[in-house]
């Protein structure tokens, strides 16, 4: 008996996928929830398992694109394990295969670079990832397809550090999590998108769609590259319910467990290249979405307060927006929003 192992749906939007890794080629024996195939997408790669054991065979090879719902191949069942094949569905993973596996994949196929003693000029070469193609398509796609422009600010991140400080070792007590820089932005921006819901929308053929719920993709990096998993009704959630977030979204991005569906339906970014040291950049939007958060290097400079010179934790804003939907008074007006709750935080508790 033939059990089909066919593309799953993997998420909103998405109706193709393109097949990556064979990680058991056609021919071999497989157990059940072998890993056979890796699929890719534009968000994250994910893992088409064996729907039962037998002998494998695939119709497809790597870098082929397929459609959701399509057939890659089966899996031939002995007759006296036919009957239990009925009673197993196909399973699918967000799990990425192992580094490992697919070193040693890469290896088989001749394609896992090598290190070799080179002479001084010389160069070596190796094929962009499905991964990186597709990010290079979306990054034009953003500078071709949006009038971006990018404005900046500043701000000082006293209140902030004061309030980690005072209550960092009682947060962690009662929510078992740490209290960073994080959850500040996400509620200032929270506040900011109810402020001004025009940036929540975006450009649809000739419709300006507005979104209801404030969804928030945060930028978080993996060896694959850039992923942004997305926070929901972040204007409902506590400052922990974002923190733990934030941190299963990192502990399950090192990890490969995120879900494409998890990566879907952001209105609005935030990126944090501070973390690198970067102390100004011009984020790149992230389609369709109209608006995205720069957050950079906390430096201490002296600024001018009440007339005088003071020491100061510095951190510049940069908010990269779509002008088509954007007027340039509308995104200063919304980071400056950004910017006086950052300043004053006490005021994203009281809701003012």
């Amino acid at each position: 008996m033939k059990v089909e192992i066919k593309i799953p749906a993997m998420g909103e939007s998405i109706a193709q996928v393109t097949v990556g890794n064979i990680l058991k080629p056609s021919g071999s024996d497989v157990l059940a929830d072998d890993e056979v195939l890796e699929l890719e997408t534009d968000k994250l790669n994910q893992v088409l398992y064996a729907p039962h054991s037998g002998k494998l065979t695939l119709t497809v090879k790597s870098g082929d694109t397929i459609r959701v719902g399509d057939s890659v191949g089966f899996v031939e069942v002995s007759a006296e394990k036919a009957v239990e094949v009925a009673k197993v569905p196909v399973q699918t993973s967000t799990s990425p295969a192992k580094l490992s596996k697919q070193q040693f994949v890469q290896e088989l196929e001749g394609t896992l670079p090598t290190q070799v003693l080179t002479k001084p000029g010389t160069t070596t070469r190796k094929p962009l990832s499905r991964h990186r193609k597709v990010m290079a398509e979306r990054m034009l796609e953003a500078t071709h397809q949006a009038a971006m422009l990018t404005t900046f600010n500043e701000a000082d991140m006293t209140e902030i550090i004061k309030l980690r400080e005072t209550y960092k070792e009682l947060f962690m007590t009662k929510h078992k999590v740490k209290l960073g820089f994080m959850s500040f932005f996400v509620k200032a921006c929270a506040s900011a998108l109810e402020a001004f819901p025009m940036v929540n929308s975006y450009i649809e053929g000739n419709d300006q769609v507005f979104r209801s719920s404030l969804d928030i993709s945060i930028a978080v990096s993996s060896d694959r590259g850039l992923v942004v998993p997305v926070l929901r009704g972040c204007d409902a959630l506590s400052f922990a319910e974002i923190e733990r977030q934030i941190d299963d979204f990192m502990e399950r991005t090192k990890s490969g467990q995120l879900s494409v569906d998890e990566l879907m339906g952001g209105g609005f970014t935030i990126t944090n290249g501070g973390v690198f040291g970067s102390l100004l950049s011009t984020p790149i939007l992230n389609p369709p979405q109209s608006a995205i958060l720069g957050m950079h290097k906390i430096t201490k400079r002296a600024v001018v307060i009440n007339d005088k010179i003071e020491i100061r934790p510095m951190m510049f804003l940069a908010l990269s927006y779509d002008h088509r939907v954007l007027d340039g008074k509308e995104a200063v007006l919304f980071l400056i929003h950004i910017k006086n709750m950052l300043e004053d935080p006490h005021r994203l508790e009281l809701g003012v």
